[in-house]
Parts: structure tokens; C-alpha cells; sequence
């Protein structure tokens, strides 16, 4: 077991943006008796050093995870399906992308972005017979339901979305839409 020196204390303390009064107040112990441990003038009892510890810990933001931000169900296409099915899904949900899974294994995807080139280049109408495997684009990187937020916002900012999958299987999806519920 570590036991924090008066220095770390009052680093820890500081960081997470805590008077000494409000340490104090929240561990129930004086102000002064803080102030004299972060000095290095007194050594605490060990219950008085786990009082503070557990306010310490306790003031730690909480790490935001991928499940709690995440976007179920996954609305999703397969390889061979027509691409007007990615079309109306788009349509109908008001989203710019979907994920393309084969036999429950993401293999890409479809945005609107590349359906709207095929569509300029007239490579696309929707009398044609093109499948979603014709206009599929890499698929979203993937992470675990724990990954912390902050990671999956790095990833977003090079990719359209991310799956959340436990093992093999698709659990949820995030896109940069859902990072405004953190704002909030």
C-alpha cells in the first residue's frame, strides 16, 4: 500500500480544484490539521490519512465509458443488400452513416457522402441494381463497452462513427451526434 506524502496530498488535492477548507470539511477534520499535513508538520493518524484519501478518491471525476454513450440498436445493412435499403435507412433515420455487417461481423460501411458522389458522378439511380458491397467504405474501428470516452473521441475525429463490441458481437454504436449528450 502507498501512502501518500504530504507533497502528493496537497498536488492531489489542488488538481481535482479542492480548497483545503472543503477537504476538510468533507473528511471532518479541521482545516488547520489539512494544512499541517500538506506542510509535513504533523504525521496523521492512519484513520485521519483514509478519511482524506476517501474524499480524495471520492472528488475524482468519473471516467465516462463507451457503453454509457452509446447508440442502440445498431441500425445496420449486409454486403448484398440493394443500396437503396442503405439509402432509406439514411433517409428514415436521419443519420449519415451505417455500418455493414456480414454474419454478425462488421465489414464496413456506407455513408452518404459516397452515395451522394456515386449519385453526382451519375454512377447511381435508384432504377439500378447496385448492392451496398459496390459502395462500401472501411469499416468503423471498433472498441470495448469500458473504453473511455476520451479515446473514443480521438477516434472520431478521423472516422464516422465507432462500434462498441463485447467479443465479436455488435453492441452499440457512436458517432460524433452522441458526444452532445455529454454536454449537456
Amino acid at each position: 500500500m502507498h501512502i501518500p506524502t504530504p507533497d502528493e496530498l496537497r498536488k492531489r488535492r489542488e488538481t481535482l480544484g479542492l480548497k483545503q477548507t472543503d477537504l476538510a470539511k468533507r473528511a471532518g477534520i479541521s482545516q488547520s490539521m489539512v494544512a499541517r499535513i500538506e506542510a509535513g508538520n504533523v504525521d496523521p493518524r492512519v484513520s485521519t490519512l483514509n478519511k482524506i484519501i476517501v474524499v480524495l478518491n471520492s472528488a475524482e471525476p468519473k471516467k465516462i465509458k463507451a457503453s454509457q454513450i452509446m447508440h442502440t440498436p445498431v441500425l445496420s445493412v449486409q454486403p448484398q443488400d440493394p443500396i437503396t435499403r442503405a439509402v432509406d435507412i439514411i433517409e428514415k433515420n436521419n443519420i449519415s452513416q451505417i455500418p455493414v455487417i456480414d454474419n454478425g461481423i462488421a465489414v464496413g460501411c456506407i455513408s452518404e457522402t459516397v452515395i451522394v458522389k456515386a449519385i453526382e458522378q451519375q454512377r447511381l439511380h435508384r432504377s439500378q441494381q447496385f448492392t451496398v458491397n459496390n459502395f462500401m467504405e472501411p469499416g468503423f474501428p471498433t472498441v470495448p463497452p469500458d473504453m473511455d470516452v476520451e479515446t473514443v473521441i480521438n477516434i472520431l475525429q478521423q472516422n464516422h462513427g465507432v462500434l462498441v463490441l463485447e467479443g465479436r458481437t455488435v453492441l452499440g454504436v457512436i458517432t460524433k451526434h452522441d458526444l452532445i449528450s455529454l454536454i449537456t
